[in-house]
C-alpha cells in the first residue's frame, strides 16, 4: 500500500486514517502536504458533525518519515506544522483514536485533536531531542497547554515513551480502554457527540481554545439556529432533541 491519508464518512462521523504500514504509518511529506485539503470539505460538509483521526492496523503514527529529514531545509516541520494547526482549527469537534505507537508526528496531530483515546499498551513519545530537532513553538506550546509545563519538559527532554496509563495521568490522553474496545467506545461516543448541539460544541470550541472577540457571533447564532429552543423542547417532552445548527 502507498502511504497515505484516507477519509470515510458515516452517520455523521468522519473518519481520517493514517496509512504508511511499511513504517508504522509514518507521516510523508506528501501525506503532511495533503491533510489541510482533506479537513476543508469536512468542515464545510453538513452530513459531518464529528471528525474522528486514527491509524490503520495496530497503531496510530509512528511520526514523520525519518529519510524525509534528510532533504535540504526545514520543509518538513513547515509542512507538519500546517497540517497540524489546519487539525487545531478544525471547527468541530475531533477525536483520536489512538494504539500502538503515537510517536513524534503522531503525537502531533494527536495533541491538535480535542480528545484523545486510547488503547491499552498504546506508547507514547515527543521525540525531536533524539535527533537534534528544535520542537515548533506552536507544538510545544500546545502540548504544554495540554499536560503542564513539566510534563511537557518531561516528554521533550528526554524523549522518552510514556504508557497508556501514565498518558492518561499526565492528561495527555482522556480515556483508556482494553484491548479490542476502543472502537466500540469510540463509536459510543461519537454517537453521543452528533447527538448533541453543534453550536453549543463549536462555541465552546473556540472559546476553550482562546479564541477572542467571537461572543457576538455566538450570540447571534444561538438566536438564529433554533437550538436553544429545540433543547428545551426535547426535555419537557422527554424526547432527543433534533438539533438544526450546521444541518
Amino acid at each position: 500500500m502507498e502511504p497515505q491519508l484516507t477519509v470515510s464518512v458515516a452517520d455523521e462521523v468522519a473518519t481520517l486514517v493514517i496509512a504508511n504500514p511499511a513504517k508504522r504509518n509514518a507521516m510523508t511529506a506528501a501525506m503532511w502536504r495533503s491533510l489541510p485539503g482533506l479537513l476543508a470539505p469536512l468542515a464545510a460538509d453538513p452530513a459531518v458533525r464529528a471528525l474522528v483521526v486514527t491509524g490503520a492496523g495496530d497503531t496510530f503514527c509512528a511520526g514523520a518519515d525519518i529519510s524525509t529529514l534528510r532533504e535540504p531545509g526545514d520543509e518538513q516541520q513547515t509542512l507538519a506544522v500546517r497540517a497540524e494547526e489546519a487539525l487545531a482549527a478544525f471547527p468541530k469537534p475531533t477525536l483520536a483514536a489512538v494504539r500502538g505507537y503515537c510517536v513524534g508526528g503522531g503525537s502531533q496531530l494527536a495533541a491538535a485533536c480535542d480528545l484523545r483515546f486510547a488503547e491499552q499498551g498504546a506508547r507514547f513519545g515527543v521525540t525531536p531531542a533524539k535527533l537534534g530537532i528544535v520542537y515548533p513553538a506552536s507544538s510545544t506550546r500546545r502540548l504544554a497547554a495540554l499536560v503542564g509545563p513539566s510534563a511537557a519538559k518531561y516528554l521533550l527532554f528526554s524523549a522518552e515513551l510514556i504508557d497508556s496509563e501514565r498518558a492518561l495521568r499526565t492528561g495527555l490522553v482522556d480515556e483508556v480502554h482494553p484491548e479490542g474496545q476502543l472502537d466500540k467506545r469510540v463509536a459510543e461516543f461519537t454517537r453521543t457527540l452528533v447527538g448533541r448541539s453543534l453550536l453549543t460544541q463549536c462555541a465552546a470550541k473556540e472559546f476553550t481554545d482562546g479564541v477572542t472577540g467571537r461572543e457576538g457571533h455566538w450570540a447571534e447564532q444561538a438566536r438564529g439556529s433554533g437550538d436553544t429552543a429545540e433543547g428545551v423542547a426535547a426535555f419537557l417532552e422527554r424526547r432527543a432533541p433534533r438539533f438544526g445548527y450546521g444541518r
